[in-house]
């Protein structure tokens, strides 16, 4: 396809101005994991609590660090008293868990009730002595992963603002440090810590897996970039330090408040970069971070076009072929322009949430991506109207729809292919190394009805029916 003057610049749409998205609640599934002494205490309806058993599950044997404060009609009337009820709860956490931080929830009906969540917090923790982090994650304000993105902005005033001047507390904030260097001699981590460029501290944001953490920070410790920090870390206690003029870079399209918070309160400089999905998108944020330091990065067209070698069996199965984005996650940016990559085309995506400042790397990269590889750019349309997407759907029948649970059986069952987009969310997806992770996701289904039909499958469904 040849690229035409009237598709030379993305559109931006606005439709609805609803969120059709999971629940931004969720984001506990896989914070509670990540920070392992926190204790995540969601403040919202029975509605909220049949949602995190159905969405996160329920072990028998191993107890999560995550509860529901159950709302009642009396404390809706504001007949009850909110501190005595989440005194007493926090307490119990406590006494039982004792974790180093408590994460309060704010979900749609505290917004409703106007709870004061923040004015309580602060007098509670005072009395049970444990750092008490308030994030509203409501779905009336929040799109889905923006539930995360509330959360480490909250956490971000938590982070220390000066280096630690004990070797006590020096071994407390090192966890990044501690994991790249265990089972190393004393001289091999001298020799190591030697080979870094002499550049201003570097601390990266966004909830991912541990294995995702290290790889992402050897790919910059192999352009002589050293990270100080993760937020969020391990452990609370191990938040890093975060001083004036600190840089800072983000993993996840969707973190644009936390972003905001870490440069107008704590005064850090963002680099603005595309974001480390897919071996195009890792390549990109790793130069960015580069050039603001002043390196010249080594080996990374090798390193790209290695992976692109290694995932060709999965490209071919999507190479030439359509997808629709009908938005859930706020990945749609990222995802699109790493199969446009991969030489499909996509003819529209759409996004619950867009901000173009901190999108701004990576919306720039899409375009020259669509260009390189021939291809129209696709619409990007914010909160669509999801009556009007399945209206598209038909006209352009796409060969793939990325949508959220909601709408994915119905699809299905209009002969339409489709791929759950929180898949994406609990995938992991950063990085070199995990592109064929994403391939083997939007495949799937590909690969399911190419199966189906060598088995004869599809005759059979086209005769029922017909009958």
């Amino acid at each position: 396809m040849t690229v035409t003057a009237e598709n030379t610049a993305l559109t931006f749409e606005c439709e609805t101005g609803n969120y059709h998205t999971f629940c931004p609640i969720s984001c506990v599934a896989w914070l509670y994991q990540k920070i392992e002494d926190s204790f995540f205490l969601v403040i919202g309806t029975k509605t909220c609590g049949y949602f995190l058993q159905n969405a996160m599950g329920v072990m028998i044997f191993a107890e999560p660090r995550y509860a529901m404060a159950e709302l009642e009609e009396g404390d809706i009337s504001a007949q009850l008293n909110d501190f005595n009820e989440l005194k007493r709860l926090c307490e119990q956490i406590k006494r039982d868990r004792n974790p180093s931080v408590i994460v309060w929830i704010g979900t749609c009906t505290t917004e409703i009730i106007k709870m004061d969540l923040e004015g309580l917090a602060p007098k509670l923790e005072a009395e049970i002595g444990i750092p008490i982090v308030v994030a509203r994650a409501n779905g009336l304000d929040y799109a889905f992963t923006q539930g995360e993105d509330t959360v480490l902005a909250a956490m971000a005033n938590r982070c220390p603002a000066q280096t630690p001047v004990t070797e006590t507390e020096k071994n407390e904030r090192n966890a990044i440090q501690k994991l790249l260097h265990f089972g190393k001699k004393k001289e091999e981590v001298i020799e190591e810590e030697s080979e870094y460029v002499n550049h201003p501290p570097l601390v990266l944001f966004g909830s991912l897996p541990d294995p995702v953490v290290t790889q992402l920070t050897l790919e910059l410790k192999k352009q002589g970039i050293k990270v100080s920090g993760w937020l969020p870390a391990k452990r609370f206690t191990e938040l890093p330090v975060i001083e004036e003029g600190y840089y800072v870079a983000g993993v996840n399209p969707f973190l644009s408040r936390t972003a905001t918070t870490l440069m107008r309160r704590r005064k850090c400089k963002l680099i603005s970069a595309p974001f480390p999905i897919g071996p195009d998108g890792t390549r990109a944020w790793v130069e960015k971070i580069c050039s603001v330091f002043g390196i010249t990065p080594q080996g990374l067209e090798a390193r790209e076009a290695q992976i692109w070698e290694n995932i060709e069996d999965y490209v071919k199965l999507i190479r030439g072929k359509s997808v629709f984005f009908m938005g859930d996650n706020l990945l749609e940016i990222s995802l699109a322009r790493f199969l446009v990559r991969c030489g499909m085309t996509v003819p529209e995506i759409g996004i619950p949430y867009m901000d173009k400042r901190y999108q701004a790397a990576e919306l720039s990269l899409l375009e020259k991506t669509c260009q390189e590889m021939g291809v129209a750019l696709p619409k990007i349309i914010e909160k669509p109207d999801n009556y009007n997407q399945v209206q598209r759907i038909y006209e352009l029948k796409p060969d793939l729809v990325i949508t959220g649970m909601s709408h994915a059986n119905p699809l299905e069952a209009r002969g339409i292919n489709t791929k759950w987009s929180v898949e994406f969310t609990f995938a992991q997806i950063h990085g070199f190394g995990n592109a064929r992770d994403i391939l083997e996701l939007v495949t799937r289904p590909l690969r399911r009805n190419n199966n189906l039909k060598d088995l004869g499958w599809d005759k059979l469904v086209r005769e029922a029916t017909t009958a």
